[in-house]
């Protein structure tokens, strides 16, 4: 049953909140308007555990964004979009969390809505991690399906210290789930369950980039990138491989989905 002073709070807490996220560039205008729906969502009919789930992603992750900035200005010209996220990218990350708590509104006393919600909060914060610590690793990159080694910043591309990364940040969202209660399940099945589904899903994530993710080519640089139509040096991209409409968006999507089936199947 919906509360209705609850829903209220959240709505005035996901406004503020994606004003503030505006304001610091860590969204632009239609990224800050789609947190505000999905804050909405999750704030209003999730409560207090749900949302601090998501802040604690969001927070995370923006910080990571700017850390060593300059060092990884380099490598801007791989990656599809910048540090302002969009609605596109809020989606991807939130859109599978955000039908999950409307899916707990109906199944109130399952663990499962829950477990599989910070599953997906992990996927998404274990691949953020991994990509922007992955970034800052002193060893080159190897591409997840057969080895190769590859430019720092390539989809598909890992490195241990960006594995590492990866399952730490799985393991963050798991310990903020623990005070609001894991149901039957008992906190190390819970660490583990949420932790190992949340890097799980983010190597399906690498997997996908490194198989199927559309990935195009600068003619004037040479370099490989996400970036479509055009290059950060002002130069039309050409197709290279992958399928046409799985962006990094999709991707992301992809990996949410899989964090949120992997952890339920854990907690079984």
């Amino acid at each position: 049953m919906i509360n209705t002073l609850q829903l209220l709070t959240g709505i005035i807490l996901a406004l503020l909140v994606a004003l503030a996220a505006r304001k610091a560039h860590a969204l632009n205008n239609s990224g800050a308007l789609a947190a505000f729906v999905l804050g909405s969502v999750v704030f209003g009919l999730g409560g207090l555990g749900w949302a601090v789930l998501l802040m604690g992603f969001f927070i995370s992750s923006s910080a990571l964004s700017r850390f060593a900035q300059k060092r990884k200005e380099t490598l801007s010209e791989k990656f599809s979009k910048g540090s302002e996220r969009d609605a596109g990218q809020v989606a991807a990350n939130g859109a599978i969390a955000g039908c999950l708590v409307i899916l707990h509104l109906f199944f109130p006393q399952s663990v499962l809505p829950w477990a599989a919600f910070a599953g997906a909060m992990a996927a998404v914060n274990a691949d953020t991690w991994a990509t922007e610590l992955g970034v800052l690793s002193r060893s080159q990159p190897r591409l997840i399906s057969n080895g190769r080694l590859v430019e720092r910043g390539s989809s598909g591309g890992v490195t241990i210290e960006g594995t590492l990364a990866a399952l730490s940040g799985a393991l963050f969202i798991a310990l903020l789930a623990l005070p609001f209660g894991t149901g039957q399940v008992a906190a190390i099945r819970w660490m583990g369950a949420v932790g190992l589904g949340g890097l799980l899903a983010s190597l399906v994530d690498s997997l996908l980039g490194a198989t199927v993710q559309a990935i195009y080519t600068c003619p004037a640089c040479g370099k490989e990138t996400e970036r479509h139509p055009l290059h950060t040096c002002g130069s039309n991209t050409v197709f290279k491989r992958g399928w046409r409409w799985m962006n990094n968006d999709w991707v992301n999507t992809f990996c949410a989905l899989s964090g949120a089936l992997l952890a339920s199947l854990f907690v079984l």
